[in-house]
């Protein structure tokens, strides 16, 4: 046993102010706040956990968490995740990834929908309909540029005379 060295009375606590509920279904900017590798849930794959924190244009403080399999039994479901994994990393402009800490941070688009409790799902203990990623861009919806790897050819610099194209 140890000791608190204060008494807490749950009346006198703060409450929460997050919601469980579910989230609308649609696009929200959200930002990378955490990626655990980890084993599938029937311990023959690897998945990245991702945390989404939402920053807008609502929900803001909301968090989605969703997984993407990078190496699963089932050949399908790995070339899902991997197509999935390859979305997120065109969104939030990386190249390469070699540890999941490098998607900390990326600032993405994502599409939540609402998926249906099912039959199977009901059997494993969901019981409820769930929030899941259906999808990512960039935010504001153009693909960001991609850095150039490393050893590969640079763009020719433009032209001294070119002008941008607010110039006159």
């Amino acid at each position: 046993m140890a000791f608190l060295e204060e008494t807490f009375v749950v009346d006198n606590l703060p409450q929460p102010e997050r919601s469980y509920d579910l989230l609308p279904e649609g696009w929200y900017d959200a930002t990378i706040t955490k990626a655990d590798v980890g084993q599938t849930k029937a311990g023959t794959g690897t998945k990245i956990d991702v945390r989404y924190d939402i920053t807008g244009p609502t929900q803001q403080g909301r968090v989605i968490f969703g997984s993407l399999n990078i190496r699963n039994a089932s050949v399908e479901a790995e070339r899902i995740g991997r197509e999935q994994l390859g979305e997120l990393m065109r969104a939030i402009g990386l190249q390469r990834v070699q540890d999941s800490d490098e998607l900390i941070g990326g600032n993405v688009c994502i599409k939540i929908r609402i998926k249906k409790a099912s039959a199977k799902d009901i059997a494993n203990g969901y019981t409820q309909d769930r929030n899941e990623i259906a999808g990512w861009k960039a935010i504001g919806g153009s693909t960001p540029a991609m850095p150039k790897a490393p050893g590969s050819a640079s763009a020719a610099p433009a032209s001294a005379s070119a002008k941008p194209p607010w110039a006159k």
